[in-house]
């Protein structure tokens, strides 16, 4: 059985914290102090992290930081109740980050500060927004930010194949760092054609099972699910992301292939799931699959 591997936003952030929060505040001379407790009872995810840091500048303050994998419309307003539970428990200033992986579809304004105004009042809290697909890709290796390996598929920059062997160097040569692997796989899934991820390095689906960026894949599949009156739970969502990988590789999924895929466990949707990353390259791959899966 394969190890079970924390792929979450505190493990990333932890490899090298220090570089993390100098990148996200543009300040030099940061030493980091601590990592925080971040439940807030109803205020709570596992993306979010806060570090408590040192400057000699600015003295003591926390880095509120919240990775996301696609813009929420909702996370504003966490934000600013977010910084102020932390301000009232640790009594310190907050430097709030909010770091989006992907791009929204549509390419709407992304928001970077909550605002409300009520009977003439009004509520006010800016915070850093850090979009990664206008990162370029250059500086994870310039500034060994080693927390966004995984996502240099995503990255702004140069040919996809190379700068992604090169990430798989950086990753293979750190031991601390291989089981950020299957990561960088799953987010080369959506640049690259599956024989070619399949050239460039493993994949290792029970530990990417794991990481809170899988989970929130199946989340939104389950919520456009659920927002076309699919009411079938977790299972259809699953059945919902699967269609969208498949569309994503092959084009427009047939009627009869669409019917068979609706049809299969839920063992065999998470096979398929890793197919459709993996290993399908045309659509008479995914019929001779889902063929053998139902003899």
């Amino acid at each position: 059985m394969a190890k079970v591997a924390d792929i979450g936003s505190k493990r990333l952030i932890g490899l090298a914290p220090e570089t993390w929060v100098k990148w996200v505040t543009q300040q030099e001379n940061l030493i980091v102090q601590d990592f925080l407790n971040s439940d807030f009872q109803w205020v709570s995810r596992e993306n979010d992290v806060l570090l408590r840091v040192q400057s000699p500048e600015y003295g003591e303050f926390l880095v509120l930081n919240e990775i996301q994998l696609r813009c929420d419309p909702r996370m504003p307003r966490r934000i600013r109740a977010y910084v102020a539970l932390a301000e009232e428990r640790y009594n310190l200033p907050i430097y709030p980050v909010l770091v989006n992986i992907l791009p929204p579809s549509g390419n709407p304004e992304i928001p970077t500060s909550y605002r409300s105004e009520f009977l003439g009042l009004q509520a006010v809290q800016e915070y850093r927004v850090i979009n990664l697909w206008e990162v370029d890709v250059e500086i994870v290796f310039r500034d060994r930010l080693s927390a966004l390996l995984p996502f240099v598929p995503v990255l702004r920059g140069r040919n996809q194949p190379d700068v992604i062997r090169q990430a798989v160097g950086a990753l293979r040569k750190d031991e601390e760092l291989q089981e950020l692997e299957p990561l960088l796989s799953f987010f080369a899934s959506f640049v690259l054609e599956s024989d070619l991820v399949r050239q460039i390095m493993r994949w290792d689906m029970v530990v990417l099972r794991e990481s809170p960026w899988y989970q929130e894949i199946l989340k939104e599949g389950l919520q456009q699910g659920l927002q076309q009156g699919l009411q079938q739970g977790q299972m259809q969502g699953q059945i919902q992301v699967v269609m969208r990988q498949l569309s994503r590789r092959l084009g427009d999924i047939p009627p009869d292939l669409r019917q068979q895929i609706e049809g299969l466990s839920e063992g065999e949707i998470d096979e398929l799931l890793e197919a459709s990353l993996t290993t399908f390259s045309s659509l008479e791959d995914l019929r001779t699959w889902l063929n053998q899966v139902n003899r």
